[in-house]
């Protein structure tokens, strides 16, 4: 049998960094949950025009959440064995914890849908993505890259011919499966998994990370514009996570602006590789500049990464939140006021409390399956 390496530790009370917890992945994990919530109530631009800076808060469209999902495969691949997954029965008892956690962030997800707030819940996605790459735990990276391509090129295809079945949905409704994807998102989930796989707490893996997240980025992103440039009214008639053309374009036209539009959750093959590609990126530059780099740097990281090790208390807060308000709010003022109360509860909570309250809770429950016999 395949021996395991252990699974990064929970956060620790009064602890800057727990051994062997990689810090730049909660302060990347932040960036994601802000980068939710400007989506969510920051009043931001429909499209980024990059010679109108007053436009530039549009990148938090579609990018935060494919941020988050490729965490996840992160979270996953790091709390099944890093580089090293171990085999059975090991690797069983690891499949029933996740499967737990899977099932524990739906119930959350349904809670917080139940809420009536007018923001897409991600919870329910999320938690079915557990479940999916569970047979993937032990794949080879090279592997779970080419899985997450096949899941890409499919995309558009699946995205588009799932949307009549959801004609006439209601809130409720579109929330599961069309906002977002599974086929979609699962793409992302793998990425991550093939980078915990290559082991991301090594600075060479961390440079070319970087490196290979930009490249692809930029790479997918120039041929999308060239070849199927975001129409104009895009912002106002396209629907979160489903391919869409103008009316009237031609067969050509509508075929790019179907597979390789460069708009924002629109489930093309080149929003996918692209927003993958950002998103590898950002946890490569986050783990390269903030963990290792000593005790003055993990204190200069621990109020974003405090806020990264309770991402499910924080999501579910900040839809309380807005539950609770009179009004549905909107403006950056706002969302500053989000992120500080995000950020000055989660500091609170790990100095005093360690874990957060759902995430110990998520914790028990798994716990309900032995590490070992």
């Amino acid at each position: 049998m395949t021996a395991s390496r252990p699974a990064p530790p929970a956060a620790m009370r009064g602890v800057l960094v727990a051994p062997g917890r990689l810090q730049g992945v909660d302060v990347a994990r932040a960036l994601a949950l802000l980068g939710m919530m400007a989506a969510h109530v920051g009043g931001i631009a429909e499209a980024v025009d990059w010679g109108d800076p007053g436009t530039w808060s549009a990148v938090a469209h579609g990018r935060p959440s494919t941020l988050f999902a490729v965490l996840a495969g992160v979270s996953i691949g790091l709390t099944s064995g890093r580089t090293d997954p171990p085999g059975p029965p090991a690797i069983g008892r690891i499949r029933a914890r996740l499967a737990i956690r899977a099932v524990a962030v739906v119930a959350v997800g349904l809670l917080l849908m139940a809420l009536g707030t007018p923001v897409y819940v991600i919870l329910p996605t999320y938690g079915a993505l557990f479940l999916l790459v569970l047979p993937a735990l032990r794949w080879r990276p090279g592997w779970l890259l080419v899985a997450a391509a096949v899941c890409a090129l499919l995309s558009p295809v699946v995205a588009l011919a799932s949307a009549p079945s959801y004609a006439g949905a209601g809130m409720w409704e579109v929330q599961l499966g069309l906002v977002y994807p599974v086929v979609t998102f699962l793409a992302y989930v793998l990425v991550g998994l093939a980078v915990a796989r290559v082991g991301p707490e090594a600075r060479r893996a961390q440079v070319a990370l970087l490196a290979s997240g930009l490249l692809v980025a930029v790479a997918a992103y120039a041929v999308g514009n060239v070849l199927a440039p975001v129409p104009v009214d895009a912002g106002v008639e396209a629907f979160p996570g489903v391919p869409w053309a103008p009316d009237g374009s031609g067969g050509a036209v509508a075929l790019a602006q179907l597979l390789l539009s460069p708009r924002d959750h629109s489930s093309s093959v080149v929003d996918v590789v692209g927003t993958a590609g950002v998103a590898v990126a950002v946890l490569a530059l986050c783990t390269l500049v903030f963990d290792g780099r000593g005790r003055t740097v993990s204190r200069i990281a621990f109020p974003l990464a405090a806020v990264g090790s309770m991402p499910l208390t924080v999501y579910a807060g900040h839809l309380v939140v807005i539950a609770l308000l009179p009004e549905y709010p909107e403006s950056g003022t706002v969302w500053a006021g989000f992120a500080i109360g995000s950020v000055l509860f989660a500091m609170l909570w790990r100095t005093f409390l360690g874990s957060g309250p759902l995430e110990r809770l998520v914790a028990r429950l798994t716990r309900l399956v032995p590490a070992a016999p």
